[in-house]
């Protein structure tokens, strides 16, 4: 089980960049990569609530479970 992040097909949607949105979000392009690429333990509300402000999006848009390892 695992949960998928979906923050760059939000991105590729909303035709923004790693750049512009970690700049609009408050954090570093790196912590943004972090998450983007799934390798994050952890997520704060906070940051969760700044990218669904950003990319116009439910959390569920972002986070999915899947039962497949």
């Amino acid at each position: 089980m695992k949960i998928i992040v979906n923050v760059d097909v939000m991105m590729a949607k909303r035709k923004i960049s790693s750049n512009e949105l970690a700049e609009r979000i408050g954090v570093t392009p790196a912590n943004l990569s972090i998450l983007k690429t799934g390798k994050a333990k952890a997520i704060r509300f906070s940051t969760l609530m700044a990218l669904c402000h950003e990319l116009e999006c439910q959390p569920g848009d972002i986070l999915e479970f899947s039962e497949e390892d």
